[in-house]
């Protein structure tokens, strides 16, 4: 399809578009709705606070995502890597999970889909579009997205709230899970995308949220002030 003309790529893609349900459609082109959209946090865990690059941004906008999750009634599914070796979620974290009910499934597996936390998903079918953002970018996120793409999810991977131990692990992984088909975005652009409107009775919650999580240093901001990648 890629190597067609532009007017009959036009046409084929207006054709594949036109034999999908709406539901598939939005899915197909990244638009979310908090009823079919689940938010996973992949292995934010203290061993790795000092190791991984901009570590306390990823906590701050798991945090955001989080708050929000509970606002918009959108479930939050955590996991932790072995935590006995690489120690419980970071208590800025932990608070929050206690706070808001989010399970946390232990996992030794890269991937965060364990039998356990692929039951708990499977409990409300209608959401096939999961929020990805956590540790580390290149491994366990990276494993997590290709399985729920496989199996047919719509993935959308917050590029402010995943890293890695090394910054260019972080940029490849970033490159390669949008050729596989995930959706890279912000955490602020995808909360407004939720929402879709200014009339939405949570929006003057979550726009105080927004606010806050804004006025936060974001060190991500400043890699295409460098040119660098994502």
């Amino acid at each position: 399809m890629y190597n067609l003309h532009p007017a009959r790529k036009s046409t084929e893609l207006r054709t594949y578009f036109a034999t999908m349900t709406a539901s598939n459609v939005a899915r197909a082109i990244g638009k979310l709705q908090p009823k079919t959209t689940t938010f996973l946090l992949c292995d934010v865990q203290e061993r790795f606070r000092d190791v991984i690059w901009h570590f306390p941004q990823v906590i701050r906008t798991a945090k955001f995502m989080t708050a929000v999750g509970q606002e918009l009634q959108i479930p939050t599914l955590a996991s932790e890597q072995y935590p006995k070796a690489f120690g419980a979620t970071v208590p800025e974290l932990k608070a929050a999970a206690v706070d808001y009910c989010i399970p946390t499934f232990e996992k030794k597996m890269f991937s965060m889909l364990t039998d356990e936390l692929k039951a708990q998903m499977q409990c409300e079918p209608e959401r096939k579009t999961v929020v990805l953002f956590g540790i580390e970018a290149h491994v366990c996120v990276q494993q997590t997205a290709l399985d729920l793409l496989e199996q047919g999810y719509a993935v959308h991977i917050l590029v402010d709230g995943v890293s890695s131990q090394k910054a260019h692990d972080r940029a490849v992984a970033l490159r390669r899970m949008e050729k596989a088909g995930a959706f890279l975005t912000t955490a602020e652009s995808l909360v407004f995308m939720l929402m879709q409107t200014a009339s939405h009775p949570q929006f003057k919650t979550i726009s105080f949220l927004i606010k806050e999580h804004a006025g936060e240093p974001n060190p991500f901001n400043d890699l295409l002030k460098e040119n660098s990648a994502l």
